[in-house]
C-alpha cells in the first residue's frame, strides 16, 4: 500500500515505470542488472538499416572530419512490433516511425507496471507527454509509393504520443515535446503540471529515440565531437566525445492522494521540476555554466530541501570536452559546496550512449531502481576524473561502483539534469521513500 512521506502536500508521485535499452532489455529487471552490474551496452553498428557505413568510416579520411567509431547503443528489438494487438494494419505499421512503435508498447509495460489495465483507460482523463525528436525514418512523404496516405502520420512527431492515446482510448491532453536532449525531463516537467492544473486526472511521461539515420553520427563526426575510441567516458579526464544511443521509458505519474487510494507503489515524489535556456551569448550549441547553475538553484528552492541532502545526481554527462566541464562547474557551485559531503554523480550514458531525447528519461528511470533497490549504481570510465574541477576542494564524487545509498529519515532524495542541444536546459528534484520487498 502507497503511504504519504515528508508530510501531508498531495505531490506528483512517481506510481510505475518500463524501459527499453541497448543489450535487448526490455524490462526493469534486466536493466537494474546491468547498471549494478557496470555493464557497457554498446555495440557495433546495425547492419540491417541500410545506412552507408562504408562512407561513414571512410568520413575522417576528408579534410574537417573526425572519425566515425564502429560503436553505439542501438536497440536490438526496434524492428520488432505486433501491430494487431494495438489494433494497427501491418502496411500501416511499416510507415510508422519506429519511435512510435516501441513508445506504444513501453508505455502499455509502464501502465502494468503500476497495477493500471491498459486495456480498461477508454474516455479516461488521461494525459500523454512524450519526448522525441525527427531521426529520419523511411522515404521522403513526397515519394509515391505503396506507403504513401499513411506518411502523414507515420512520419508526425506529434503521432508518438498520438498513438498512445489514440490506442489506449486517452482522452486528456497528448502532447510531444522536443528540445532535443532535455525533451524527457520537460516531458515530465509538463506532465506534472497538467495533473496540478487540473488538466488531466494523471498522465504517462516518457521519450523515446530510435535513430531512423546515422545523421547524429555525420553532425557530430563534421565538429570532431564523437568518441573515437567507442566508449562513452562521461566526466572523465579520457573522455574525446559523445557516443550515440537509443532507448525509450515511460514513467505514471498522479496525485499521491490517488496513489494511496488505488493501493499504487510509490517510487517517488517529485519535489520539483524546473527549465530554462541559455539564453543569448554564446553560440546555440553551446551549453552555458551560468543558466545551468541558474536552474539548479530554482529547483532546489521549488523543492523546499537542504541540497545537502541529495545523495545521487545523475548528471547531464555527454563527454563531451565542452559539455562536461561546464556541468561540473555548475553542479560544484550548488551540490559541491561542502568538501566533506555531498552527491556521487554519475551518468547512464556510459553505459549505453546518449540516447538523445531518451537521455533524461533513461536516467530517470536508473535513479529510481537506484532507489527502489537502495544502492547507487556506478558510472563507467569514471576512475580518472576530468580535472574541469578541484575534485579535493567539492562534495561531488563520481560514483565508480556499487555502493549502498543511505536515506535520510527514510527518503532518498537524488536530482536528474538534462540539456538540449538547442538551449533548454532541465532539472528534476526526488524523494524516494525506502521500499521493503522491491519486485521492480
Amino acid at each position: 500500500m502507497a503511504r504519504s512521506f515528508l508530510g501531508d502536500e498531495d505531490h506528483i508521485v512517481i506510481a510505475g515505470m518500463a524501459v527499453e535499452a541497448p543489450g535487448g532489455i526490455d524490462n526493469l529487471e534486466d536493466f537494474w542488472s546491468a547498471l549494478a552490474e557496470s555493464r557497457e551496452l554498446i555495440g557495433p553498428f546495425p547492419r540491417d538499416r541500410e545506412w552507408p557505413l562504408r562512407e561513414m568510416f571512410a568520413l575522417e579520411r576528408a579534410e574537417g572530419w573526425g572519425s566515425v567509431p564502429d560503436a553505439g547503443g542501438f536497440l536490438t528489438g526496434a524492428t520488432e512490433f505486433d501491430p494487431q494487438f494495438f489494433g494497427i494494419t501491418p502496411r500501416e505499421a511499416v510507415a510508422m516511425d519506429p519511435q512510435q512503435r516501441v513508445a506504444l508498447r513501453v508505455a502499455w509495460r509502464a501502465l502494468e507496471h503500476a497495477g493500471i489495465n491498459p486495456g480498461a483507460l477508454a474516455g479516461a482523463e488521461v494525459g500523454c507527454f512524450m519526448g522525441a525528436s525527427f531521426t529520419e525514418y523511411g522515404p521522403r512523404v513526397a515519394d509515391a509509393n505503396e506507403y504513401s496516405g499513411y506518411r502523414a502520420v507515420g512520419t508526425a512527431l506529434g503521432a508518438v504520443a498520438g498513438r498512445i492515446s489514440h490506442s489506449l482510448g486517452l482522452a486528456g491532453p497528448s502532447i510531444v515535446v522536443d528540445t532535443a536532449c532535455a525533451s524527457s525531463l520537460i516531458a515530465v516537467h509538463q506532465a506534472a503540471a497538467a495533473i496540478r492544473s487540473g488538466e488531466c486526472d494523471w498522465a504517462v511521461a516518457g521519450a523515446v529515440c530510435v535513430m531512423g539515420s546515422p545523421g547524429a553520427f555525420y553532425e557530430f563526426a563534421k565538429n570532431n565531437a564523437l568518441a573515437v575510441d567507442g566508449h562513452l567516458r562521461a566526466y572523465s579526464a579520457g573522455a574525446t566525445g559523445t557516443l550515440w544511443g537509443e532507448g525509450a521509458g515511460v514513467v505514471v505519474l498522479e496525485r499521491e492522494s490517488r496513489a494511496r487510494e488505488l493501493g499504487h507503489r510509490v517510487y517517488a515524489r517529485v519535489l520539483a521540476t524546473r527549465a530554462n535556456h541559455n539564453g543569448k551569448g554564446a553560440p546555440i550549441a553551446v551549453p552555458s555554466a551560468q543558466a545551468q547553475e541558474a536552474l539548479v538553484r530554482k529547483t532546489i528552492d521549488a523543492a523546499g530541501i537542504d541540497p545537502s541532502l541529495v545523495g545521487l545526481v545523475e548528471g547531464h554527462g555527454t563527454g563531451t570536452p565542452v559539455g562536461d566541464p561546464v556541468e561540473l562547474t555548475a553542479l560544484r557551485n550548488t551540490y559541491g559546496v561542502d568538501p566533506e559531503r555531498g552527491p556521487r554523480l554519475g551518468s547512464v550514458k556510459t553505459n549505453l550512449g546518449h540516447a538523445q531525447a531518451a537521455a533524461g528519461m533513461l536516467g530517470l528511470i536508473k535513479v529510481l531502481l537506484c532507489g527502489a533497490n537502495g544502492h547507487i549504481a556506478p558510472t563507467l570510465h569514471a576512475d580518472d576524473p576530468a580535472p574541469a574541477v578541484d575534485w579535493t576542494a567539492t562534495g561531488l564524487r563520481l560514483a565508480t561502483e556499487l555502493e549502498p545509498w543511505a536515506a535520510h529519515g527514510g527518503v532518498r532524495y537524488a536530482a536528474v539534469s538534462s540539456f538540449g542541444v538547442a538551449g533548454t536546459n532541465a532539472h528534476a528534484i526526488l524523494a524516494m521513500p525506502v521500499l521493503e520487498d522491491v519486485d521492480a
